[in-house]
């Protein structure tokens, strides 16, 4: 039987340009980064609250796991903010709203009331996109 999740796939399309985003931006801290041969690495951050479940910030690239054509597609996908990742929960939206806005993270949507709490929607530096939200 399933006991648990502790590691999601985000991908990303430059782990340098993620790195600096999760933790300068979003706050995260680093949990593993690890070389692993040529131009790559096995890099997680999870959020400050929450460091037993870490985000693999995956670079997308051919190889073992994608043809060529594979890692065209999956980038241009990334790139128009097709993917919804994940929910992010914070304590106040608003005051986290305001922080993130002030460094730079781009929100496509401000905070709503809605009727299972307040949410905004706000991007990764690569395009994905991510709810942030505070229970009511």
């Amino acid at each position: 039987m399933i006991a648990r999740m502790n590691h999601v796939t985000v991908y990303v399309l430059d782990q340098n340009s993620a790195y600096d985003f999760y933790t300068n931006k979003l706050g995260f801290k680093v949990i593993s980064d690890v070389p692993m041969g040529k131009d790559a690495r096995w890099l997680t951050v999870a959020p400050p609250e929450q460091p037993d479940f870490e985000i693999v910030l995956f670079p997308i690239s051919a190889g073992n796991m994608f043809s060529e054509e594979t890692v065209k597609t999956m980038k241009e996908l990334i790139k128009k903010g097709t993917f919804g990742t994940g929910v992010f929960q914070c304590h106040d939206i608003y005051a986290t709203y305001e922080e993130l806005k002030a460094k730079g993270v781009e929100f496509i949507k401000a905070p709503k009331e809605e009727f299972y709490g307040t949410e905004a929607f706000f991007k990764d530096d690569s395009g994905n996109w991510f709810s942030l939200q505070q229970k009511q």
